[in-house]
Formats: structure tokens, sequence, C-alpha cells
């Protein structure tokens, strides 16, 4: 993932104490925002570009990997909307789209790199953790919960490219 610059207003907000009220129509922005780009699509979709700058619909959805082109559609679409992504029409045929993260969207990028890097960090951690989990849970009989469905690096997500 790529070196991710700091906000300046982000960073100067962090050093404010928080606010005693909070305005109803931020709290329901954050709410919804949240709500969109928390989900599994929007974030890799957003680490790709961040990533790998514009990307054509094809090379987005390789990038991302495991994705419909439905699926794909959808939340290029809805990113667009909410101003995060730049979708630009090439008039040749056949037609040739390309999707960037607008400035907005590179923020966000960078804000997702600290959470890419904590899970980088602390992956051995977290498996060691599960681990440990599975062991007691065995241990009292109780059913394991399945293990979260994570591509090893080198299958094209993250900062190690899958072949080409």
């Amino acid at each position: 993932m790529r070196k991710a610059l700091p906000d300046p207003q982000i960073e100067a907000r962090r050093r404010q104490p928080p606010p005693d009220t909070v305005d109803p129509a931020i709290e329901a922005l954050v709410h919804d925002i949240i709500g969109k780009v928390a989900d599994k699509w929007t974030m890799l979709i957003l680490e790709a570009l961040h990533e790998h700058g514009t990307l054509r619909f094809t090379q987005l959805g390789k990038a991302v990997g495991r994705i419909s082109q439905k699926m794909l559609t959808q939340t290029v679409r809805q990113m667009e909307r909410d101003g995060l992504v730049r979708r630009t029409v090439h008039p040749v045929i056949p037609p040739h789209v390309d999707y960037t993260l607008t400035p907005l969207g590179e923020s966000l990028g960078a804000a997702f790199c600290g959470v890419w890097i904590w899970a980088e960090t602390h992956h051995a951690e977290i498996e060691q953790a599960r681990a440990a989990f599975a062991e007691r849970e065995a241990a009292s009989g109780t059913p394991a919960i399945p293990a979260p469905d994570i591509l090893p690096p080198g299958t094209g997500r993250g900062p190690h490219p899958g072949p080409a």
C-alpha cells in the first residue's frame, strides 16, 4: 500500500477535545458513510485504487479479486455518488472507462492505510488468539466458529500483488 499522507484537517481535529454536542446532521452523515465504506467491497476497491491509481473496470475487478461484475458496478457507482471515485468514460470503440479516487477518496484511502498497517503489524497476534480460541472451544466441546475467508499474500490483494 502506498505511504499515506496525513490529512491536515483530520490531524487538526484529532488535537481538539471532543465536542459537548453533536450536530444531528453530521451524526446521520457519519452513520451513513460508515455503513457504506465499512463494507468489504468498498474497502477493497478503495485500497486497490489508492495503491494502483487509475484502473479500468476489468483491472479494478482483478485487483479486488472474487467480486462479481454486478457487485463491482454497484459499489463503484455508490462510491462515485459519495464523491470518492471519479468515473471517466473515453469516447472510443469499444468503450473505455477509468476509475480513480477523488481527493476525498484519497483522504479516506490514507485513513484506511492505518487499518492495513495495523492488521499487517498484528497479524501474528491475531492468528495466535484465533488458535487459542479454537483450542478452548475444542476442549469445551463448543462448536468452533469458522475462520474468516482470508487470502494469503500474493493472491492479488494488498501490497503483495499476485501473478500478472
